[in-house]
């Protein structure tokens, strides 16, 4: 073994990086990003850019809540039950209750006119 240390290695030559031209600057209201909105073609750009920002929170709130009712079916799946038949009656609750009587009476009326007037009894 020799009593020479090693030297590390020299560090890189770093060069600085060369100077280059400022980006040109983009021209209001060109972009959907851009921060103004403007009147174009008699399309108020403000009012316009509202409504798509309502619609886009309202947009991740429905995401939200939607999350939400697919966590509560799972929560009864969990406990016996029948998510499937949890959704029918949901909807069936969103119609009117004449509504319904009509259209459970049409559905054993054609039920019967193809003979499986009996399965519904099963």
């Amino acid at each position: 073994m020799s009593d020479k240390k090693k030297n590390p290695a020299p560090a890189p030559k770093t060069e600085p990086a060369p100077k280059t031209e400022p980006a040109a600057k983009k021209e209001p209201g060109i972009g959907h990003n851009s921060g103004e909105a403007k009147e174009v073609g008699g399309i108020a750009g403000e009012r316009l850019k509202s409504f798509l920002e309502r619609i886009e929170r309202l947009e991740e709130e429905k995401k939200a809540l939607t999350e939400d009712i697919r966590e509560v079916y799972a929560e009864a799946k969990a406990v016996g039950f029948e998510p499937k038949i949890m959704r029918k009656i949901i909807s069936l609750r969103k119609i009117a209750v004449d509504k319904r009587r009509e259209e459970n009476e049409l559905l054993e009326l054609y039920m019967a006119a193809i003979g499986m007037q009996h399965e519904m009894d099963v």
